[in-house]
């Protein structure tokens, strides 16, 4: 396992983070607020929670309302790696007013979230000068899986038949699935967040395990350990594009038409792929053909009247044609293979 060792954070302190995050963005946000937000965040495991959920939602549209990757100093780039301070006028223990520096989390307890906008801004665009980015493609063939290392300490296998581009730099961690699943262990980097666009889906992490299957439909994310922050590429017009945030043994699809309620998965689950099975647990036929045909010379397809029958059953990838025969067998179907470029699946001739 390649994440880094960090202390647990319950999913309560979590859930209380992302009701904090959305609070604050609000401009509807009072005294009584923030009065009651610096006591919830004096609590160490809740400075951690906060630190977790705002730094996954910094590309997500949090940034144009409220300051989130300033809120703690060690992700600030900075030459003295130093982190950014405003000055301020607090009263001493005597009740005599004092000027000293606060870190920008005592700062925005204090009220002052409207003057941090320039900070933002700076920042944005000094990430944006990170220097040229190349990109390090990795491609597997038909029945290959890879593992990849990864030069912060991540792990990625690489299901067969499907490639991915990394670009990473000093400031990101950038990758992007164009075909296929991948499995992710992430070294966790609180500075430098990472993230996987797939097919609909943004990803962003900061260290944790899940997987992620481009399908022709939809993109399936799957997390193991940690959290992960899942959006959607594109919105209409004038709309921040939706998002969630997924726990371990959580999982979401995301397509052209939005993000898909939350579902339960397992480890099993998501990742039997990589010790070379194929789990199905009434899984309807064309889902279960779709993760086939990583591993197939031939692709299949079913036709209309047997695509929802349901797949249950286990599976080795290594003989993929076996594993067809067995699914057919299974649900009498015929397979009629006068396309030499697609097998069909129709009910079987009675």
């Amino acid at each position: 396992m390649m994440t880094n060792p960090k202390q647990a954070i319950s999913e309560e302190s979590l859930d209380q983070a992302c009701a904090w995050v959305a609070r604050l963005r609000s401009d509807s946000i009072t005294s009584s607020d923030r009065h009651q937000f610096k006591k919830w965040i004096s609590q160490d495991e809740n400075q951690l929670a906060f630190a977790e959920i705002t730094e996954l939602w910094g590309d997500l549209g949090a940034l144009s309302h409220l300051p989130v990757d300033t809120l703690f100093p060690e992700s600030i780039p900075s030459p003295q790696n130093n982190a950014a301070v405003c000055s301020a006028s607090t009263e001493n223990a005597e009740g005599q007013q004092s000027s000293k520096q606060w870190t920008l989390p005592q700062w925005l307890m204090g009220g002052g979230l409207a003057t941090c906008g320039a900070i933002v801004a700076l920042w944005v665009g000094y990430q944006g000068m990170g220097g040229e980015l190349k990109a390090q493609i990795y491609a597997t063939e038909r029945g290959q899986i890879q593992t990849i290392n990864l030069s912060d300490g991540s792990e990625v296998k690489l299901n067969s038949n499907s490639e991915l581009r990394v670009i990473y730099n000093r400031n990101e961690r950038r990758t992007e699935l164009v075909r296929g699943e991948a499995f992710f262990e992430v070294a966790r980097q609180t500075s430098r967040p990472f993230t996987v666009t797939a097919g609909s889906a943004n990803i962003r992490v900061l260290g944790t395990e899940f997987n992620v299957e481009l399908n022709p439909e939809n993109t399936r994310v799957s997390v193991t350990e940690g959290t992960v922050s899942v959006s959607e590429t594109d919105s209409a017009p004038g709309l921040e594009p939706e998002s969630v945030q997924l726990v371990k043994n959580e999982k979401v699809s995301v397509s052209e038409r939005g993000l898909s309620p939350i579902g339960q998965t397992s480890p099993e689950e998501a990742t039997d792929w990589t010790k070379g099975l194929l789990v199905f647990e009434k899984t309807p036929l064309k889902d279960a053909l779709t993760e086939l045909n990583r591993y197939l010379a031939v692709p299949v397809a079913a036709s209309p009247q047997v695509e929802g029958k349901l797949v249950t059953g286990t599976f080795e990838i290594s003989d993929p044609d076996s594993t067809l025969k067995a699914i057919a067998t299974a649900l009498d179907l015929h397979e009629d293979h006068s396309d030499s470029n697609l097998t069909i699946l129709s009910p079987a001739h009675n």
